[in-house]
């Protein structure tokens, strides 16, 4: 009595249960938050692949300075556009019980703009310039900044950033966590 029905299969959400660090309640808001960004088209097709610039209009993302290189990396069609199942591996990543190590590993695809498995200086001087937003900083202290994050990080002293090396600065940071996660 009074059960609702999932517009879920039981293999599909027992599918989505062990792939995301969701309860069958956050799978199902997840479904309403991405079904509120195109209710006409989702209801009509709940595999459709909406735009990127539909996913951008979510309120997490739409101020954010990386909400292309999100929707980049999540989508499986890697042009941002997304369907329900890359949405909710979005979701799940930047949730609260996301580990640590994973949220790191998608924060270096997101932050690795050339997509070479490698931050060097182009990445983390276009990292530089979208956290400054609307300010402006001299080339040459954006370069010094890159300088200062390539030698803090750099463990092997190669001018790059590798995973294992921008896990360990992340590992360090204690507002890593509270800046890489988004509430359902």
């Amino acid at each position: 009595m009074g059960s609702k029905q999932s517009v879920f299969t039981e293999q599909e959400m027992d599918d989505y249960l062990d792939l995301t660090f969701f309860t069958k309640r956050e799978i199902e808001l997840c479904y309403q938050k991405f079904k509120s960004l195109a209710p006409e088209i989702v209801l009509k097709n709940r595999d459709v692949r909406l735009p990127m610039n539909t996913i951008q209009t979510m309120p997490e993302l739409k101020m954010n300075p990386f909400n292309d290189r999100i929707c980049k990396v999540f989508s499986t069609s890697n042009d941002g556009h997304m369907t329900f199942e890359d949405f909710l591996d979005m979701m799940s990543v930047f949730s609260e019980d996301a580990p640590v190590s994973v949220k790191a590993e998608y924060a270096f695809k997101i932050f690795d703009f050339d997509e070479d498995d490698m931050m060097g200086p182009e990445d983390l001087e276009q990292l530089i310039n979208r956290l400054l937003g609307d300010e402006e900083l001299q080339q040459r202290d954006i370069k010094q900044l890159v300088k200062n994050l390539t030698a803090e990080a750099d463990l092997d002293d190669d001018g790059l950033l590798s995973f294992a090396e921008f896990e360990h600065v992340v590992a360090k940071s204690t507002d890593f966590v509270q800046a890489f996660r988004m509430r359902i």
